[in-house]
């Protein structure tokens, strides 16, 4: 994974999703944290940011799916357990296939990463502004009725 130390911050390259389905926006995160974000990870060295989000997705999921265009572009500046940390994220639009079992917006979907529980669920774009999604621009951008290509620079 893309992820190094350097003078004091760690550097990061992850590719995130943007999985929308009849006004619901997918979202997830580790069982011990407080915090909701994009599914996604980091980019292995060598591979491109799309294909990064098809494999987190078959990783974490063993659901496939289809990337599409970048939505967002986002420099992330945050403190993680006392590490500034110096994020560089690629967000695209994605789409499970119409079969998927990932399309069920009344439950949460859960899996198993490196010892972790995640839990992934849909949440609706109107229900957003009340949730602690980081980075925190994401409350109001996937709350408006289209999305557009954005670069974002985010600090805290």
């Amino acid at each position: 994974m893309i992820s190094v130390d350097i003078d004091g911050y760690r550097f990061q390259v992850r590719a995130a999703a943007v999985l929308e389905h009849d006004g619901y926006i997918l979202l997830h995160r580790a069982e011990s944290d407080s915090f909701w974000t994009l599914p996604g990870g980091r980019v292995e060295p060598g591979e491109n940011a799309q294909a990064t989000l098809v494999r987190e997705m078959m990783e974490e999921l063993d659901e496939p799916v289809v990337c599409g265009e970048l939505l967002y572009l986002v420099e992330n500046f945050f403190d993680d357990l006392n590490q500034p940390n110096h994020e560089i994220g690629l967000y695209f639009r994605a789409q499970p296939h119409s079969h998927s079992a990932l399309l069920d917006t009344s439950r949460s979907h859960n899996s198993i990463e490196a010892g972790a529980r995640l839990e992934f669920r849909w949440f609706p774009r109107a229900a957003l502004h009340d949730l602690d999604l980081r980075p925190a621009f994401l409350r109001e951008s996937l709350s408006l009725p289209t999305l557009n290509f954005k670069h974002v620079v985010q600090r805290g």
